[in-house]
């Protein structure tokens, strides 16, 4: 492979209509021109998550047409997901400690929503191939290098599964350097065809490279991190994850885990979560490649609230029904809190942090109730699944009630039912 380099047009900066339109996003987005990017995928993560990305399969065929041709020549060939996550940076060894200065590193977040103009966000962003030079860069940090990037498709169903880039000197934003990197993910797409059709036992047929609706949308639109996020546990084996107007159903394991995150801002180290969820703190080894499994599930909905490494955690505040419900009890509002309670927080559980946290709530309803709730409010608890059993609720409706109410032989003959374990 040769590159030659290519003189940069006199309009170099904000000139180019590609340019210009990225700077305005950039604009809106109030981004830091001086600011760094954000390392999203940390390095305990990062190889779970490059085993189960659909590149990981083709990045042989990278290496080979791309990689083993920059060795000494200053260029990086960075690879990235769709959201220009950089999976895999690889190339001269001086020019990658060189650009660990603008952290262009694997698991480096180099979306343009995060770090405005270049090559590998923005050509996601436009759905084809960019080149961006030098100052056309939005960061200062990064207007040393140039790079072209060229998005990559799944071969089925046309949605956006990554990027290929080069990065580096003038060279990497030549004249030949688009055709290089075109060819390179058309080869790519074709080896991933080949495997698919392979694995399915089947000869290739032609598909569509975009169809008219494709499964995943090729630029989904996400809530964004202003829009507010729920998660509903209570009277549900499976929670459920809300954010804006968009929702979706969680795994058994996956409500464990959001549960728990959504109910501790501050987060687990990997071995308090390994506790909280299996009863085990040394299960870390079962936990991380669950967490990346539901990192790609939240992901889908919203990649504002994947979940963060070092510690555990979420990126920002997702309301969570049971602290809702202590709120209302916390409040006095205790016929709200009974309406609010619709069953107990995820009943199958048996992950000892769920369970734990079941109980806390179950019982600081319970106590305000009985301290606190009105006779009508204790009426409506005692029908609920958590009170129609509870013989201390119900020997205190008893002692409340007027003698002749007629929800008092009810209520006698339940107790009676109960202490005969009928």
């Amino acid at each position: 492979m040769t590159l030659t380099a290519s003189r940069p047009p006199r309009d170099v900066g904000p000139q180019r209509r590609v340019v210009r339109d990225s700077w305005d996003r950039a604009s809106r987005h109030r981004l830091d021109p001086d600011g760094l990017p954000r390392l999203e995928l940390p390095e305990d993560d990062l190889d779970d998550w490059r085993r189960d990305h659909p590149l990981a399969l083709a990045l042989p065929v990278v290496r080979r047409l791309l990689v083993d041709d920059v060795a000494g020549s200053g260029l990086l060939v960075a690879v990235g997901d769709e959201h220009s996550r950089l999976l895999w940076v690889e190339g001269d060894p001086a020019a990658r400690r060189r650009a660990e200065d603008m952290l262009f590193v694997a698991g480096a977040g180099w979306s343009e929503a995060r770090v405005g103009t270049s090559a590998p966000g923005t050509a996601l962003v436009l759905d084809r191939g960019v080149q961006i030079r030098g100052d056309e860069h939005w960061n200062h940090r990064v207007r040393a290098w140039s790079c072209t990037a060229v998005p990559v498709h799944d071969p089925v169903d046309g949605h956006l599964i990554g990027v290929v880039d080069i990065t580096g000197d003038e060279r990497a934003a030549g004249s030949l350097t688009l055709p290089l990197v075109t060819a390179t993910v058309a080869a790519v797409e074709a080896h991933l065809a080949l495997l698919g059709f392979a694995a399915a036992g089947r000869a290739p047929t032609r598909t569509p490279r975009h169809p008219a609706h494709p499964a995943h949308p090729v630029h989904p639109v996400h809530p964004g991190p202003d829009a507010p996020a729920g998660l509903t546990t209570l009277g549900r084996d499976e929670a459920v994850l809300t954010v804006g107007e968009g929702r979706i159903a969680l795994g058994a394991r996956h409500s464990e885990i959001m549960a728990l995150l959504a109910h501790r801002p501050a987060g687990y180290t990997a071995h308090e979560l390994a506790d909280a969820v299996y009863g085990d703190v040394d299960a870390v080894s079962t936990l991380r490649p669950e967490m990346v499994r539901l990192r790609h599930v939240v992901e889908a909905l919203d990649p504002t609230l994947v979940p963060l490494s070092r510690p555990y955690r979420l990126p920002r505040p997702v309301t969570l029904d049971l602290d809702t419900l202590v709120g209302l009890v916390d409040r006095g509002a205790h016929r709200a809190a009974v309406r609010a309670d619709t069953g107990p927080a995820l009943p199958s559980s048996t992950a000892p942090g769920v369970a734990a946290l079941r109980a806390e709530v179950a019982a600081t309803v319970r106590d305000a109730l009985l301290t606190g709730g009105s006779i009508d409010t204790l009426l409506s608890y005692s029908e609920s699944t958590a009170g129609r059993d509870d013989v201390r609720v119900l020997l205190e409706l008893l002692r409340r009630l007027p003698p002749g109410s007629p929800r008092r032989t009810h209520l006698v003959t339940h107790l009676e039912a109960l202490e005969n374990g009928d």
